[in-house]
């Protein structure tokens, strides 16, 4: 007898290794007390500057700079001074106000955007659940994604589960009724400052029904969201919006309504099941050949008129040709989204990168990770940020570096960046700018750096280390500098001056950094430990977008894998330079 599905993904081993292959590419898995991933981490801080301790060392450093008088450093006292006190106030980073400015066209934002959002943990085992979605939103996920099936049980009642799996299903009344919390929770929130301003939530719906649960899919939404969702256009008939493609909603007039992505089918259409079995050893391959042919067959490709009507600035379409930036979508809906796995659109560039960025110029794309990454590891989204796609959708389940990257773009905001000029409409669809930068990062110390049970606190040897990331890195290469493993002097009357604890590091080094210029260039500073016969630990995380970077001396405050906030504060300085 032919042995089942779920007995080949059965086998499969569950989040084993580390996410993905580089060794400092490195998460676990989020909890209900995550406030990082989505952007919304800089703005629900629970560590007041109160709370901090910054170490005797750190301080005589910043006096040694000049940075603070000795009187300001308070060495002999716990609580800082005037001068230093309002250096821990002082955010490290500044997000333009432009960049969240509510006028433009949908397709001229960044999205914050979660793929397989009901799902706790592995995407094969994974547990569903409702909660995970207030997880998702409450970290400033902006676009969400469901799943949708036919319910044997109970007809009327569809669920969300990840299709031909052991993954568990939820009702989708039940996700809806999450949903609608939220939304009712952030409309109680402050209107006007920036970064806590109630933002639309966009819906990534995968069908998988019958006609008759599409319109069970369809009651339940109206039922339950009311005017909460956005289900007709916002402006009048005969308005050029309902004439033409071109002239798009605005985010201000979207309001904080909840906007369904539907899926549309063309004639012709891309086979999507991106299992690039590369990586894969012979009974995955097998599973996942099996799971795919059996979703491709389950899905008649019909979409009943009332669930295609919600689709009202945004149809899902997967083409089977490059149409799409080459000209003119054939047999495309005007409010397209291309619907892209990772694989997909990085075989297109950099070919095709400036064709596609004029194209995502005026129309959404929705980008996905390969079907390959069962452990919840996550595509590079920065070259694809970089060709303009609005929607990354990251596996959200695991504070990886690709999580990491999405907090530091949209830190401080609602959940939509409004892209480079270049990537809106009639730019050229080039991100660079044509000139070189030079960044030098000073980096100076830290206070508390955590420190795992399982490591000795006395026996660790600290060192930062910080890769520069940047649209144009071919297959996302990295520019990875470090700092010297900071060595504690045990004998202390051998060492001159201050001997901190491996705790309360000093470095007093500068890294440096020569790029091409370019709004999406980010660096990710992470807190490690030299190791001698093991892989190097990370203690703590983050994650900078340089256009947001306040230069000068600045205390980060520093995230654990789990993307929680630490009292560890690292002391850098940023220097920028036109070259």
């Amino acid at each position: 007898m032919t042995e089942s599905l779920t007995s080949r993904l059965a086998r499969l081993n569950p989040l084993s290794g580390p996410i993905g292959g580089d060794s400092d590419d490195v998460g676990e898995e989020v909890d209900d007390t995550t406030i990082a991933g989505g952007g919304h981490g800089a703005r629900r801080s629970g560590i007041t500057k109160n709370q901090l301790r910054i170490s005797h060392a750190l301080k005589s450093f910043l006096v040694d700079e000049n940075v603070v008088s000795e009187g300001d450093a308070a060495l002999d006292s716990d609580e800082p001074g005037e001068a230093l006190g309002s250096l821990l106030d002082k955010s490290h980073i500044r997000v333009p106000f432009e960049l969240t400015d509510r006028s433009h066209p949908l397709p001229e934002y960044f999205i914050s955007s979660s793929h397989n959002t009901y799902l706790l943990g592995h995407q094969l085992y994974g547990t569903s659940s409702t909660s995970a979605y207030k997880v998702a939103l409450n970290t400033g996920f902006r676009c969400v994604e469901i799943d949708a099936w036919d319910n044997d049980d109970n007809k009327d009642e569809p669920k969300v589960t990840h299709g031909y799996t052991l993954v568990s299903h939820i009702p989708f009344r039940a996700v809806c009724e999450t949903i609608r919390e939220v939304v009712d929770y952030e409309a109680t929130l402050p209107a006007n400052e920036q970064g806590y301003r109630a933002a639309p939530i966009m819906l990534s719906l995968e069908n998988h029904c019958g006609a008759y649960g599409q319109s069970r899919l369809v009651q339940i939404m109206e039922e339950v969201w009311g005017d909460r969702l956005l289900s007709r256009a916002v402006r009048e008939k005969g308005h050029t919006e309902q004439e033409c493609g071109y002239e798009h909603v605005t985010l201000e007039e979207l309001g904080s309504k909840i906007v369904v992505i539907v899926e549309y089918h063309l004639p012709e259409e891309a086979d999507t099941s991106d299992s690039d079995t590369d990586d894969e050893n012979e009974e995955e391959r097998e599973a996942h050949a099996a799971y795919h042919a059996q979703k491709k067959a389950s899905n008649s490709g019909v979409i009943i008129p009332e669930l295609s009507a919600l689709g009202v600035y945004a149809q899902s379409v997967k083409p089977k040709n490059n149409s799409w930036y080459e000209s003119v979508l054939k047999d495309g809906p005007p409010h397209h989204l291309i619907n892209v796995s990772e694989t997909g659109l990085a075989s297109q560039l950099p070919e095709a990168a400036q064709k596609i960025a004029r194209h995502n110029s005026e129309h959404l794309m929705r980008v996905f990770p390969k079907g390959t990454r069962i452990s919840s590891q996550n595509m590079k989204p920065v070259p694809f940020w970089g060709v303009g796609a609005q929607i990354c959708a990251l596996n959200w389940q695991t504070f990886g570096a690709s999580m990491q990257l999405n907090e530091a773009l949209f830190s401080g905001t609602d959940g939509y960046v409004l892209k480079p000029a270049a990537l809106r409409m009639g730019g050229n669809g080039l991100s660079n700018t044509g000139r070189r930068k030079k960044l030098r990062l000073h980096v100076g110390g830290a206070s508390d750096v955590p420190v795992p049970k399982e490591h000795e606190e006395d026996e660790i040897k600290p060192y930062v280390t910080c890769t520069l990331l940047h649209p144009d890195t071919p297959k996302g290469d990295k520019e990875k500098q470090r700092t010297a493993p900071y060595k504690h002097h045990r004998l202390g009357f051998l060492h001159r001056g201050e001997n901190p604890p491996p705790k309360d590091p000093i470095w007093n080094e500068v890294l440096e950094w020569e790029y091409d210029d370019n709004e999406l260039v980010f660096l990710r500073l992470l807190i490690k430990s030299d190791e001698s016969f093991a892989t190097n630990p990370i203690f703590a995380v983050a994650t900078v977008r340089l256009l947001y970077v306040v230069p000068g001396w600045c205390f980060i405050r520093m995230l654990d894998l789990k993307g929680h906030e630490t009292k560890c504060a690292l002391l850098v300085k940023f220097d920028f330079e036109d070259l």
